[in-house]
C-alpha cells in the first residue's frame, strides 16, 4: 500500500475521530525515523499470507507480495464475495502499515548487550553464542543462589502467536530449572475477579453482538467497538451490522469521551465522570427497586436464579445450610449476614439505615449526568422488553474497578430479562473463535506464580510477600501455615520479557518503576526478546532479536474478539531479516546453553514442530476441507466461517438452573457473594481505606484520585482518562511514522477547561506521580472537568523528568486492587499548563 491511499484510508477510518488537524505545526511533532524505501513492484514473484498479531482481539489475514526476499506490497483479505456471514476479514490502518513496522528504522538487528547504565538505551552487538551463554550463566548463578522463583517471566501481549510464541522462551528456561510466572493481565484483572463472583461465568460470557437485531435498547458502558475492535471480523461489524437490520433500536452509551461507537450511532450520549459508574449503577437500581417495579416485574425471576437480593434470601440460604451437615455451603454458614441485603443497601434500611441515599439527585453530584438524565435512563431500562447491557473493559482499569464491575453487573439481573433473545447478561461479548491447536509446553516445575501486576514490587519486598497479602498463588500444601498463608520467599532477581512492552511503557507510575530497574543490585537480569527498540527495550540487559510476522511460519488463531466469524492463517514468511531468529530457534539457542536442548526439542525440528501443530490444528477444525499438510495450507492462507448459531448469555442456565448451574459457590447468581465474603474474612488488606475493602455486595467506593478524592482534588482539579486510539494498539505500532501522522496524539480537553488555550497548544500534564508533554485538542467530545489521552505513546525522557514521549503511564498510580491485584491504571487525577 502506498502513502498517499494510506492516508485515504486512514482518514476515513479516522473522518469521526477529528484528531488529525490538532492546529500543531510540524514542529511540535515528535521525531520519527525516516522508514527506507523500499522498491515497488507491480509482477510479484511472491504472494502469501501472513497475519497481524497485535493484541486487538482479531488477528487479521495479511497478504504479502514480495520480491527477491523483499516485501514491496501489503493487502489485506479480499476473498468471497463480502456478503455478511460470509465476508472478507479485512484489517485496519495498523495491519496495512506492517511493511513500514517491518522495516523500522529501530529494528534491533542483532543481539546486544548493555555498555552504558541500565536505561540508557547503549548497547553493543554480540553474537548468538555470546548472548546465551551469558544469560544462561548469569541464570544458573541466581537460581542456584535465590532458587528458581527468583527468575521471572514477564507477562506480555505484543505478539498472539500460535507457534512462535513467548513460550518458546520460557520452555528453555523452564527445562533447565524453573522459573516464576504470573497470572492474569492489564487488561481485565479486575473484571476477571469480579464476573465469576456475581455471574458465575467468564468475562466473555455475554450474547453475541448480533442479538441486539432482537433487541429494544441497547444500553453500553464504556462499550467501544468502533474504535478498539475494528478488524472486518470482529465486533464492530457484528454490531454494525445487527444495527442494520434493527435501525430503531435505541442506543445509549455511558461514556467519558463521545466515542467513534456513538458518532451516528448511539441515540443518547450520557457523559459520566471517569470511575463513577458504580455510583450510576446504584442510583439506577434505587429507580427500579424504590418504585416498586422490581417488586413487580423481576422480583420472581431474581428468587430463582440469585441470591443475597433481600433479607429472605439470605434467611433462606442460611436455614437450608443449618437443616443440612453435609451442605455443600457448610463453610459459609457463619459469613452469611443477613442483614446484609442488596436490597436494605439501595433502600438504605435495616443495618444501612442513616446512611446517604444513593439515588439520582446523590449520583447527579458525584457522575456529573443530570438527575433527570439518569431516571430517564432508569425508566428506559424498565421499560424495555429485551435489554442488551454491556460493560466495557475501561470500567475494571479504574479504583474500586472490581467493585464498579460487580455495580453494574445488578442492573440485567433487575431486570429479570437474562437468558430472553435480545439480551445480554452484562458481560463483554461472546466470541465464536476456532483457534489453534498444538505448541510448545512450557516444562515449568514452579507451581508459584504473582500477579502481573506486582512483578516490580517482587523485586524489592518478593521474599515477605505472601498469600493473604499480596496474592502470591499456587504455594505447596507444605509452605502454608494453619492460615493458608505463606510467602513467595525471594526477591525476583532476572527478568524475562518477550513481545511485550510492560516492563515500562504499559506498567503503572513509569518513574517509580524505572528506579527499581535501574538499580542493578535489586535486578540483577533483564533480558528483553523483540523485534524493535521499544522503551522497556532500552531497560534491558540482553538484547534478543525477534523475526516480525512476516519473516516468521506460524499458525494464527482468530484471538479473542473476532466476533462471529472463525478463522485460522496459516503464516508463510520471508527469510528472516538481518541477524533475527524465530522465537522458537531463540529458545533452542537457550536451550543448548543450559544443556537442556533434548528437552526442549524433543528430537524434533522447528518445521515438525509446526507439521505437528497444522495436524492438531486441522484435527480440532475437522469440519473444514484442509490439505494434508502445514506446507499446502500455507499455500492457501486462511480457513473460515461464521457462528452456525446464535448465542444468548446464560440461557442453559436459566431454561435448567438444575441442570446447568453456574459456577459460583452456590451455583445461582450471587448478589451477595459468598466467595468474597469468604475472602473478607480471610485475607489481609493493604490498608484500612476503603478502597482496600473487600464486601460481599457490590458498594459503590469511593476512589483514591477519583472525582470524589479530597487529597488530590485541589491540586489536581482534571480527571484523566485513557483510551485507546486507532492509531496502535496498546503500545504496539507507535513506531510507524504514517500512524502517527494519520491519529494524532493530543491530549483531548472541553472548551469549559482549555482557559484560552488554542488548538496544538503544548502543554505539560501532571499528576501527583508525574509529568508527560503533548499537544491540546479542544473538542466538546469529552466532558467537562475530564481530559481524555490515547494510552500506548512510548515514553521518553526529557529535561526534569518530563516524558515527551506523552506515555500516560508516567502519570499512573501503582496501587494493586483488594481481590485481582490487579492494576487501576485509568485513576488520575492531573494539573495542565503550557509548556
Amino acid at each position: 500500500m502506498k502513502r498517499r491511499n494510506f492516508l485515504k484510508l486512514s482518514a476515513a477510518a479516522s473522518a469521526v475521530t477529528c484528531v488529525v488537524g490538532c492546529g500543531s505545526s510540524n514542529d511540535d511533532k515528535p521525531e520519527t525515523p525516516e522508514i527506507p524505501e523500499i522498491p515497488e513492484n507491480p509482477y510479484p514473484d511472491g504472494t502469501h499470507f501472513s497475519a497481524c498479531l497485535v493484541n486487538c482481539g482479531s488477528n487479521c489475514p495479511i497478504k504479502y507480495h514480495s520480491k527477491d526476499g523483499v516485501i514491496t506490497q501489503i493487502e489485506t483479505d479480499y476473498a468471497l464475495e463480502d456478503q455478511y456471514g460470509n465476508h472478507q476479514v479485512r484489517a485496519c490502518v495498523r495491519g496495512r502499515s506492517l511493511r513500514q513496522r517491518t522495516y523500522a528504522a529501530d529494528r534491533i538487528k542483532a543481539p546486544m548487550k548493555r555498555v552504558g547504565k541500565r536505561g540508557e538505551g547503549k548497547f553493543e552487538e554480540i553474537s548468538w553464542d555470546e548472548a546465551f551463554e551469558t544469560i544462561a550463566s548469569k541464570v544458573t548463578t541466581l537460581r542456584d543462589q535465590y532458587g528458581p522463583r527468583s527468575i521471572y517471566f514477564h507477562y506480555g501481549t505484543g505478539a498472539y502467536y500460535g507457534f512462535n510464541s513467548a513460550n518458546a522462551l520460557k520452555r528453555a528456561l523452564g527445562a533447565s530449572g524453573g522459573f516464576l510466572s504470573s497470572y492474569s493481565n492489564y487488561s481485565w484483572a479486575q473484571i476477571n475477579a469480579a464476573t465469576p463472583a456475581i455471574l458465575g461465568d467468564r468475562t466473555q460470557s455475554g450474547s453475541y453482538l448480533s442479538e441486539i437485531a432482537n433487541s429494544d435498547l441497547f444500553l453500553g458502558f464504556g462499550f467501544n467497538p468502533f474504535e478498539i475492535r475494528m478488524s472486518g471480523s470482529g465486533e464492530q461489524y457484528d454490531m454494525l451490522n445487527a444495527l442494520k437490520t434493527n435501525p430503531n433500536l435505541e442506543v445509549l452509551l455511558v461514556d467519558p469521551r463521545y466515542t467513534d461507537t456513538a458518532v451516528g450511532r448511539a441515540s443518547k450520549w450520557y457523559g459520566i465522570r471517569p470511575g463513577t459508574d458504580g455510583a450510576l449503577a446504584e442510583a439506577i437500581a434505587h429507580e427500579m427497586i424504590s418504585s416498586g417495579w422490581v417488586e413487580q416485574n423481576s422480583k420472581a425471576f431474581i428468587d430463582k436464579y440469585a441470591i443475597g437480593y433481600d433479607r429472605e434470601s439470605l434467611e433462606n440460604l442460611k436455614a437450608e445450610i443449618e437443616a443440612d451437615s453435609e451442605h455443600k455451603l457448610t463453610k459459609y454458614k457463619d459469613l452469611i449476614d443477613v442483614e446484609e441485603n442488596y436490597k436494605d443497601y439501595i433502600l438504605r434500611e435495616g443495618k444501612y439505615a442513616g446512611e446517604e441515599l444513593h439515588d439520582a439527585a446523590w449520583a447527579a453530584t458525584v457522575t456529573g449526568i443530570d438527575e433527570i438524565r439518569i431516571k430517564e435512563i432508569a425508566q428506559k431500562l424498565m421499560s424495555s422488553n429485551a435489554p442488551y447491557i454491556s460493560i466495557g473493559a475501561g470500567t475494571n482499569r479504574h479504583a474500586c474497578g472490581e467493585q464498579t464491575v460487580r455495580s453494574l453487573y445488578m442492573l440485567p439481573i433487575l431486570t429479570g430479562k437474562i437468558g430472553q433473545p435480545g439480551t445480554s447478561n452484562g458481560a463483554l461479548p461472546r466470541n465464536y473463535g476456532r483457534g489453534t491447536s498444538g505448541g510448545l509446553g512450557q516444562l515449568n516445575d514452579q507451581r508459584a506464580q504473582i500477579s502481573f501486576f506486582t512483578w516490580a514490587e517482587a523485586i524489592e519486598r518478593g521474599a515477605e510477600m505472601d498469600v493473604l497479602h499480596d496474592g502470591v498463588s499456587r504455594l505447596d500444601s507444605d509452605e502454608l501455615d494453619e492460615n493458608g498463608n505463606g510467602v513467595l520467599g525471594t526477591n525476583i532477581k532476572a527478568v524475562f520479557s518477550a513481545a511485550g512492552n510492560a516492563l515500562i511503557n504499559q506498567h503503572s507510575d513509569i518513574n517509580h518503576t524505572r528506579k527499581i530497574l535501574e538499580d542493578e543490585s535489586k535486578c540483577e537480569l533483564v533480558v528483553v526478546c523483540d523485534c524493535w527498540m521499544t522503551p522497556s527495550a532500552e531497560f534491558a540487559d540482553i538484547l534478543l532479536p525477534d523475526t516480525t510476522w512476516l519473516e516468521t511460519n506460524d499458525l494464527a488463531g482468530d484471538s479473542y474478539a473476532s466476533g462471529q466469524t472463525g478463522y485460522v492463517t496459516f503464516m508463510k514468511g520471508i527469510k528472516p531479516l538481518y541477524n533475527a531468529r524465530s522465537m522458537y530457534q531463540i529458545g533452542l539457542g537457550m536451550a543448548k546453553a543450559f544443556g537442556v536442548e533434548a528437552a526442549y526439542s524433543e528430537g524434533k525440528t522447528e518445521e515438525q514442530w509446526l507439521e505437528d501443530a497444522y495436524q492438531a490444528t486441522k484435527s480440532r477444525n475437522s469440519d473444514w476441507d484442509m490439505p494434508d499438510t502445514y506446507a499446502e495450507a500455507q499455500e492457501i492462507g486462511v480457513f473460515r466461517n461464521f457462528a452456525p448459531s446464535t448465542y444468548i448469555a446464560m440461557k442453559s442456565f436459566i431454561d435448567d438452573p438444575e441442570n446447568n448451574p453456574v459456577t459460583t459457590p452456590s451455583g445461582k447468581m450471587e448478589i451477595f457473594s459468598l466467595d468474597w465474603a469468604h475472602k473478607a474474612d480471610t485475607l489481609i488488606m493493604r490498608s484500612d481505606k476503603p478502597y482496600d475493602q473487600i464486601t460481599p455486595l457490590p458498594e459503590y467506593t469511593v476512589p483514591w484520585q477519583g472525582y470524589e478524592d479530597v487529597d488530590t482534588k485541589d491540586d489536581y482539579p482534571l480527571q484523566l482518562a485513557g483510551y485507546h486510539t486507532k492509531g496502535r494498539t496498546h503500545s504496539s505500532y507507535h513506531n510507524v511514522p504514517w500512524l502517527r501522522e494519520a491519529v494524532e496524539d493530543a491530549l483531548w480537553i472541553n472548551p469549559q477547561d482549555a482557559g484560552g488555550m488554542a488548538n496544538g497548544t503544548q502543554v505539560i500534564v501532571e499528576s501527583p506521580n508525574g509529568k508527560i508533554q503533548v499537544p491540546i485538542k479542544i473538542t466538546p467530545r469529552v466532558m467537562p472537568g475530564v481530559v481524555a489521552l490515547g494510552q500506548g505513546a512510548w515514553y521518553k525522557k526529557g529535561a526534569n523528568d518530563v516524558d515527551v514521549g506523552g506515555c500516560i503511564n508516567t502519570l499512573t498510580n501503582y496501587h494493586p486492587t483488594p481481590v485481582s491485584k490487579g492494576n487501576p491504571q485509568h485513576t488520575i487525577r492531573v494539573r495542565i499548563n503550557k509548556a
